[in-house]
């Protein structure tokens, strides 16, 4: 008797992920000269993939809350520490001072303007408003590869790609006290309960000094493992770049346990673990690891999404979300990133580039579904509609844009983006000039 010739899920479920795997591998280069990003490749699998009559999962971030802030949450702290690891530029308060411009003007600007904007145009009340802008206000440290600095000891850190992962890595920590502001509001503003002792007291100012003093020690006791206990034991002769993602997990955990922001405990754990020694070759072997457990978690996640958007993710939106999105992307964005750096030494292709790529995406999912999990909100579907219709425009307008901007850029430097090796895009950028430690100096 022959066997029945329709495959078994799990068999499905096994050849899809192997196609997976070999896509992580082969679309950035594929679309290294294209105007086109991973990102756009993904969600358009994912739509087509749910599209399918013999599919019958509805991967709605609202149907599946807890799932939704878990996997988001593990993709953004795998990003952080990636970021962290392949930063060349010494740390100092003037070598970063681009970054501080961006996380101490560009961020705050933006949070208010979105706030003022939900209330205006969508109605939102105060509370809701304030957790969808603190959503939306940081640039996304995982759909940014295209326009982040390159690998490890490379000096592929001109200002922009510096400027853009820098405050990737540290607006997500940031942006954590308002969404707990937010939180806070929405049983205080009812009830009457005082609530500005509590948020800067315990939410800004423990758990941010805290999350940068848990990070640090964790990247010091790393560092040491990896590159100073003696030559037989230490951690850089196993060759294994899981050190990085051990580094990563220990790190958020550890400093979750007490209650301090993980996200910036990871990207301080990354930039100190960096620092113990900046020109080992195994850096390169830990950042390797981090990005390709990132790329492959991100095409998930993005493949989800393309199944969530056809699916009725933004069933609930009309012209006035559509009107609130294309302001916060074309009007908020590059108008508070470019006041942040007025009098930034920088020319202004460079400024309006680094004002422009503000990409929102697999953050200010996490944030909207860890908002939605811990405060009651009247017609979350709306919400997750205006999340999900500005992700889909950044990653679309964005990736649309990014590979010839940042070739033209280079060309206006001088600089041959052709001639950088076979690297894809996000994985080598243009060569910059290193100062003394082997680091991108700054403009």
């Amino acid at each position: 008797m022959l066997p029945d010739i329709a495959p078994e899920p799990y068999i499905l479920v096994l050849a899809g992920f192997g196609v997976l795997i070999a896509l992580v591998a082969w679309l950035p280069l594929a679309l290294r000269r294209l105007p086109l990003s991973l990102p756009i490749i993904c969600i358009a699998i994912g739509a087509a993939v749910f599209l399918l009559p013999q599919i019958t999962l509805r991967p709605l971030p609202i149907l599946y809350p807890e799932i939704t802030e878990r996997f988001t949450e593990f993709v953004v702290i795998i990003a952080l520490m990636g970021a962290g690891l392949k930063i060349d530029r010494l740390f100092g308060w003037r070598r970063w001072a681009i970054t501080w411009r961006l996380l101490l003007i560009t961020m705050p600007l933006g949070i208010l303007a979105i706030v003022v904007l939900g209330q205006a145009m969508l109605g939102l009340p105060l509370a809701v408003a304030l957790l969808l802008a603190a959503s939306l206000a940081p640039t996304d440290p995982v759909l940014a590869a295209d326009i982040q600095v390159g690998p490890p000891k490379t000096g592929d850190e001109d200002d922009v790609r510096f400027g853009l992962t820098s405050e990737a890595g540290l607006n997500d920590g940031a942006a954590f006290p308002f969404v707990h502001l937010a939180v806070l509001l929405a049983v205080a503003l009812p009830s009457g309960e005082p609530w500005v002792t509590e948020w800067l007291t315990y939410r800004v100012l423990w758990e941010i000094g805290g999350g940068i003093i848990g990070g640090w020690l964790v990247g010091r006791a790393f560092g040491w493992l990896t590159f100073r206990v003696p030559a037989e034991t230490k951690l850089a002769r196993t060759g294994d770049g899981l050190i990085a993602l051990s580094a990563t997990l220990l790190s958020y955990g550890l400093t979750e346990i007490v209650h301090v922001y993980g996200f910036l405990a990871v990207f301080v754990t990354a930039l100190t673990f960096r620092s113990a020694h900046r020109d080992h070759e195994f850096q390169l072997e830990m950042h390797a690891m981090t990005e390709q457990v990132e790329r492959l978690a991100m095409m998930v996640l993005l493949i989800l999404f393309g199944g969530a958007l056809v699916s009725g993710l933004l069933a609930s939106v009309g012209w006035p979300e559509v009107g609130a999105a294309l302001i916060i992307l074309l009007v908020i964005r590059p108008l508070t990133g470019w006041i942040a750096l007025l009098g930034y030494p920088a020319d202004r292709g460079e400024k309006w580039t680094l004002a422009f790529f503000g990409i929102r995406g697999v953050g200010s999912i996490y944030y909207m579904a860890y908002g939605i999990n811990h405060m009651t909100i009247e017609n979350a579907e709306r919400l997750w509609g205006v999340v999900g219709l500005v992700v889909l425009a950044s990653i679309l307008l964005h990736g649309l844009t990014v590979t010839p901007i940042m070739r033209s850029l280079d060309q206006q430097r001088g600089i041959d983006p052709d001639a950088q090796g076979n690297a894809p895009p996000g994985l080598q950028g243009p060569a910059g000039e290193p100062d003394q430690a082997g680091a991108a100096s700054p403009s």
